[in-house]
């Protein structure tokens, strides 16, 4: 029998709007999440009001109309494993409407509350910066969509893609606790974080943990295809199953735009011990949108 956690939330539904995650209901403060599945012509009207969002191109294409700039995707990947995500930011109070272009369009998005204004931005796949980081079979690939200095106030988006049998989100490391030096460099941001996996295959599965050091929290999930996994605090190291590739988008907002985090100090020394990186990587490139 399958293990329920809190933390691990199914899709509500095949179609329209399958993931809902708010801060009423993940009982945490900052950040809100959905996903949306929508058919060609279908049109999805929306006013960010007190928010800034970004909306990820899972698969598909789609066109967006709005008060600060229209945007049009042209190259977009039939699914996660097949390219990089396109990516738009929108501040405060922007109104726009996106219209699906493709027979089947896939969607992530978050937003949060905000109280500056930056401008709107639309970054493709080439544009996109990609980061192969880690070692030995903690190898992993980074397409940063919104990393930190993007130029936003509190919301940052990666999608990760972890090859068969490797660990990722490792060394564990928590991002739950404000810690800033004496220069006023974040060293640790308090940020919640949801996990968005996809898999090739529906039988395909990881592994997650997502632990405080005192064990008050101490749960192990396995996400599937379209699962969510919420981080509301703690250390959360993930495992792809062995024959499986596995893709998560991460979306994170808090006290502050950064990566910042501090490791498990059981795990620190991991970060001296690799002596190769994985030669599977990368699993996409931009190349692969054109295709």
């Amino acid at each position: 029998m399958e293990h329920n956690s809190h933390l691990q939330i199914k899709p509500k539904s095949k179609t329209g709007v399958y993931h809902q995650i708010t801060p009423a209901s993940a009982n945490w403060e900052y950040l809100n999440f959905e996903a949306r599945l929508m058919t060609k012509g279908e049109t999805w009207q929306h006013d960010t009001k007190d928010n800034e969002m970004v909306i990820v191109l899972l698969s598909g294409n789609f066109k967006v109309e709005s008060d600060k700039g229209n945007w049009e995707t042209k190259n977009g990947r039939k699914d996660v494993f097949s390219g990089v995500a396109h990516t738009l930011y929108l501040s405060r109070n922007s109104k726009f409407t996106l219209t699906a272009m493709s027979d089947t369009l896939d969607i992530g998005y978050g937003w949060c509350k905000v109280d500056e204004d930056f401008p709107a931005k639309f970054v493709t796949p080439e544009d996109t910066p990609v980061v192969i980081f880690g070692g030995d079979n903690a190898t992993r690939q980074f397409n940063d969509l919104v990393p930190p200095g993007f130029g936003c106030s509190k919301i940052v988006v990666r999608e990760v893609y972890t090859p068969s049998g490797n660990w990722s989100s490792f060394p564990a490391h928590k991002h739950d606790e404000r810690i800033v030096d004496a220069e006023g460099t974040v060293l640790e941001p308090i940020q919640e974080e949801t996990y968005f996996y996809k898999f090739q295959k529906p039988e395909a599965y990881a592994i997650q943990q997502v632990y405080t050091k005192d064990r008050s929290l101490d749960e192990i999930v396995r996400p599937r295809h379209n699962d969510v996994v919420m981080i509301p605090k703690g250390f959360h190291p993930v495992v792809a199953e062995h024959g499986f590739h596995c893709y998560y988008l991460n979306f994170l907002a808090g006290t502050d735009q950064c990566l910042a985090n501090t490791t498990d100090p059981d795990h620190e020394w991991i970060y001296d011990s690799w002596t190769s990186k994985d030669k599977r990587l990368p699993l996409v490139t931009a190349e692969m949108n054109k295709q």
